[in-house]
């Protein structure tokens, strides 16, 4: 495409955005369960009026714009004052989960460097199941990653011993998930922390799936263990905004335990011709509306709001889980919050997911092992009736036709 001669009027253009969008996922409606959070219209319309309130102001200067720098705080107090942060507690907000965690990797790098750790020979230690995004945060950093193997008691849980026993001298982190993202396991952050304590080594829990949906499902009741700074060993936690936070992306946190561990995370220079800069992330620039649009959403939503929504998805992920184990499937592990992973044991994952998005479902799977896999919103209450008897009909298609491999004999 080239740039037109003469521009178009704006409802011919805006006409053909939205023809453009025909061929998408169908996420309005409940049929897709993965990159959007729908928590319904109410709140895409705070998050639409809220980021056009500021979608011109820029986060990068906070003397400019002090409503905005204020706003960007007081989010950060609420997130703190969710996950136990103790006095003294401080971060800041990033454009997502990846943004968040090479931010901590970042700090804990520096930090490791400023108390005498070894540059060379750098290395991070975290379960098999932790995110890619520390992958992609240590390769533009040039720091080893050390998978370890996960429990082998069909928990699929972080092995805190065997985390431990990766660890060395040149160890600037460990890691936990609250929850991961494959499976929507919560791993034992309390035992995580005794380890990380005995070897001295910072850890970091990656909430971003969860930072915004755990503290309001244990308020509901759900036996939510400690994940967060209540254990005294979290140095660091990432949680995104955006995602059960149900904010305009993109908006995430990175948090740590006191300003002596963040002061390692801003870029601060005066050595060029222009103006001394300070920046608290990877970004320069920092769009406006998204931290407009999270302080809106989570003023107008309160605690009340976060139970409500978050309770709807935890029910929602129990008619599933019921609904699947009546088909024959397995779910993976305990999990406790809007995510569930789930196997057949006679059919391939890969082609009941065929099946499902034939049938106009976009949703997605999990490698270790095949399974089919759901990130829940709110709006899918509406619909879970209808997943179900496609992922039946799907099935029976499966079973009836050409099938893929069964699973591997290792996860059965």
């Amino acid at each position: 495409m080239k740039m037109p001669q003469h521009g178009r009027a704006w409802d011919e253009v805006r006409a053909d955005m939205i023809a453009r969008g025909g061929g998408d996922a169908a996420w309005r409606d409940g049929r897709t369960a993965v990159y959007v959070f729908n928590a319904g219209e109410d709140i895409s319309r705070i998050q639409h009026e809220a980021y056009g309130l500021y979608m011109a102001e820029n986060g990068l200067g906070p003397l400019a714009f002090p409503s905005l720098a204020q706003m960007e705080k007081d989010v950060i107090a609420m997130g703190l004052d969710l996950l136990h942060g103790p006095d003294g507690a401080t971060g800041t907000m990033t454009s997502g989960g990846t943004d968040s965690i090479t931010m901590a990797m970042k700090t804990a790098r520096d930090h490791a460097r400023a108390n005498g750790r070894p540059r060379e020979g750098t290395n991070i230690v975290l379960p098999q199941s932790a995110h890619l995004a520390f992958d992609k945060a240590a390769h533009l950093m040039d720091i080893e990653v050390r998978r370890v193997p996960l429990k082998t008691d069909g928990s699929y849980e972080a092995d805190p011993a065997a985390m431990g026993e990766a660890v060395d001298a040149a160890t600037i982190m460990m890691v936990g998930s609250a929850p991961n993202f494959p499976h929507g396991i919560i791993d034992p952050i309390e035992a995580l922390g005794e380890v990380a304590a005995g070897r001295n080594v910072w850890l970091h829990v990656d909430a971003c799936v969860g930072g915004y949906f755990a503290p309001f499902a244990r308020m509901n009741g759900v036996p939510v263990p400690p994940f967060d700074f209540e254990v005294e060993q979290v140095h660091s936690m990432s949680a995104d905004l955006h995602k059960y936070g149900y904010c305009a992306k993109g908006a995430s946190t990175v948090l740590f335990r006191s300003e002596e561990l963040y002061q390692y995370m801003p870029f601060d220079m005066a050595g060029w011709s222009g103006a001394p800069m300070k920046t608290p992330t990877l970004a320069g620039t920092r769009p406006g509306g998204a931290i407009s649009a999270a302080w809106a959403v989570m003023n107008t939503l309160g605690i009340d709001g976060y139970r409500a929504k978050q309770g709807l998805v935890c029910q929602t992920r129990e008619r599933i889980e019921a609904g699947v184990k009546r088909l024959g499937f397995n779910v993976l592990g305990n999990p406790l919050l809007g995510l569930v992973a789930f196997r057949h044991p006679d059919h391939h994952a890969f082609a009941l997911y065929g099946e499902i998005y034939r049938r106009g479902w976009f949703t997605s799977v999990t490698k270790e092992p095949p399974s089919l896999h759901l990130m829940l919103s709110p709006k899918h209450a509406d619909v879970v009736d209808a997943y179900l008897a496609d992922l039946e009909a799907g099935l029976a298609a499966v079973a009836g036709g050409v099938d893929g491999p069964k699973v591997d004999a290792r996860y059965s």
